[in-house]
């Protein structure tokens, strides 16, 4: 039997996405960084193991959790579309609102809100064009994929070759989108707001804070869960 400390983050929170907030609270990366064994990620991230292993085991949450890996894909991709696309095409215009506004009042005690303005604003275009290709070309075909396998059909090959092409440039475009946000996280020493702050720079901050949240998720649902699982079922159509 594999030991807690040998299996991969990615794949302790696809077993349970409430442990998912143990590793945010660590500091340990779920979605795209999730791909190390959790001593390795302790080691990486100078966290005691014990510590994480004790926080892991008392989870306290029980309220209602998904087991993802058992939905089928086009049902996965449809929710990913439907949350977290949505919840992504929602949260753009009042953040780039409140970066703005913050940056105009503040940027001049404050200059690293000018730089939050400017990456918030590169994460926004990026991740704009970024679902669009999902929506339009990645889930489509995958959705294709599974229902050929599901009716015994068979399937010509894309116009992008394997389905391998498409997913490796969303994996780099999760990673750079993460990347904006980490500068983000970092230059405001984690959203530690100062004294003056008014509302509104308190509702930036909140709000940053969720959209990280929400795409951190967003990215394992994909990395993790979906896209291997579109290379396994591509492999078995086409072999």
């Amino acid at each position: 039997m594999t030991l807690i400390k040998d299996k991969t983050v990615a794949e302790l929170v696809s077993e349970n996405i409430n442990t998912a907030h143990v590793f945010k609270k660590h500091g340990i990366d779920f979605c795209c960084g999730g791909g190390i064994s959790i001593s390795k990620a302790c080691e990486k991230n100078q966290v005691e193991l014990d510590e994480l292993i004790d926080d892991l085991d008392n989870l306290k949450d029980k309220g209602r959790t998904y087991d993802y890996k058992k939905w089928d894909l086009h049902f996965l991709a449809q929710h990913i579309e439907n949350v977290h696309h949505s919840y992504v095409e929602e949260a753009i215009p009042i953040l780039i609102q409140y970066t703005n506004k913050v940056a105009d009042v503040h940027g001049g005690t404050n200059p690293e809100l000018i730089q939050v303005r400017d990456l918030f604003a590169e994460i926004a275009n990026e991740l704009t064009q970024h679902m669009k290709k999902e929506e339009l070309i990645l889930f489509p075909f995958i959705a294709k994929m599974e229902r050929a396998m599901k009716n015994g059909d068979k399937i010509d090959r894309p116009h992008f070759g394997t389905v391998e092409n498409p997913i490796a440039m969303m994996e780099d475009e999760h990673e750079a989108a993460g990347d904006l946000l980490k500068e983000i996280a970092l230059i405001t020493n984690n959203y530690t707001l100062p004294e003056h702050a008014c509302n509104t720079y308190r509702a930036m901050f909140h709000k940053l804070q969720e959209f990280e949240n929400d795409l951190h998720l967003h990215i394992h649902l994909e990395n993790n869960i979906l896209f291997p699982k579109a290379l396994a079922m591509e492999k078995s159509i086409f072999s």
